[in-house]
């Protein structure tokens, strides 16, 4: 198994971190005026765009998709993806108040092929995770409305944010991280919006809420559970 936190991976996601950034949320933006992205096999991926146009990342290639043809390259640079995608570094683009400050343009991008394709099964399974947690609360009435869940570039982590029990309820965001400066390795959270942490105190475990970090090794259903927990903890009791 890939080790989730260790150095190379660490310098993946940053490596990663930096193309999604600023070659493919950039790209979608310069179209659209929109930048989250989407899991995709082997990685992200902007949603189809434009003339039916894609930019993805599978492992630590780059691939674009447009007009009915496909180039691919192996991620080497920023510059050079940047300049196979069709990007200008040197304008201004910010996904939000936390959005990386660009590398060297000719700074090799140290990007493990398999350290990325074990963050691209994590966003998987945390967008699987989210959608079948946002599903059965709509059914059971306890989610009255969810943001479309997305890659959010700035912090990297796909996530939605839930309001609990009806209008005006909890607002909760639920998502699943790569990692970052407080936890290195991938991690699944439920972030509450505001202060209370009802329920068992040692469930909120970090300081916006809760973990679960993949280093520990939880199965599927334990990934789930983990989710519904926080969220029952959250939503409003039923009278």
């Amino acid at each position: 198994m890939v080790d989730p936190a260790g150095p190379a991976d660490v310098a993946t996601r940053e490596g990663l971190h930096q193309v999604a950034v600023h070659v493919l949320a950039r790209r979608r933006h310069a179209v659209t005026g929109r930048f989250g992205l989407r899991p995709a096999p082997g990685g992200l991926a902007t949603p189809v765009f434009g003339a039916d146009e894609v930019v993805r990342l599978s492992g630590a290639t780059l691939v674009v998709e447009r007009g009915g043809e496909t180039r691919a390259e192996p991620l080497t640079t920023l510059g050079r993806a940047a300049d196979l995608v069709g990007v200008d570094l040197a304008a201004p683009f910010s996904v939000g108040a936390d959005t990386p400050v660009a590398v060297d343009p000719d700074a090799p991008l140290a990007i493990d092929a398999a350290a990325a394709r074990v963050l691209g099964d994590w966003w998987a399974l945390g967008a699987a995770l989210v959608d079948e947690v946002v599903g059965a609360g709509h059914a059971d009435g306890s989610v009255a409305a969810a943001t479309a869940a997305q890659v959010w570039p700035e912090h990297f982590d796909h996530a939605t944010t839930l309001t609990l029990g009806g209008p005006g309820g909890p607002k909760v965001n639920v998502g699943a991280s790569p990692g970052d400066g407080g936890e290195p390795g991938p991690y699944l959270y439920v972030g509450p919006w505001d202060a209370a942490r009802p329920g068992d105190p040692a469930y909120w475990n970090a300081p916006f809420g809760a973990v679960l970090r993949r280093a520990d090794g939880p199965g599927r259903a334990e990934a789930l559970a983990f989710l519904r927990r926080g969220l029952g903890y959250l939503a409003p009791q039923r009278t």
